[in-house]
């Protein structure tokens, strides 16, 4: 939420995922720094879940994150790309895929800090 109580996103449009991660096509808040908008996510998801009478034990999300934008000329090929997981990790694992986005795409990372 922003300080006025503003929903820091407007809308889902496509969620999905495998045991090991999750990915959210999400329309944003201009005004909503990342950061923000993932704690938000995170903290109010991570609440709902382990409220729910089908948890077993706690659940609690890794530290980290990715974040890439789409354009709206690419957001079909991206709910296609996030409703068919199951089918890309056939071929690859989650962290090659991740690694080949973040070396596609420009991103110096640090091995160390990618996974916990």
């Amino acid at each position: 939420m922003t300080p006025d109580g503003e929903r820091l996103w407007s809308a889902s449009v496509s969620i999905g995922g495998m045991p090991d991660h999750v990915h959210l096509i999400i329309r944003d808040s201009k005004t909503a720094a990342d950061v923000q908008m993932i704690k938000e996510l995170k903290g109010g998801s991570s609440k709902w879940v382990n409220s729910s009478s089908k948890t077993p034990g706690r659940f609690a999300w890794q530290a980290g994150y990715g974040w890439f934008s789409v354009s709206p000329k690419g957001l079909e090929a991206a709910r296609a790309y996030v409703h068919n997981q199951k089918a890309h990790h056939e071929k690859a694992s989650f962290q090659q895929e991740y690694r080949k986005f973040l070396k596609q795409y420009g991103v110096d990372y640090d091995e160390r800090y990618v996974w916990d």
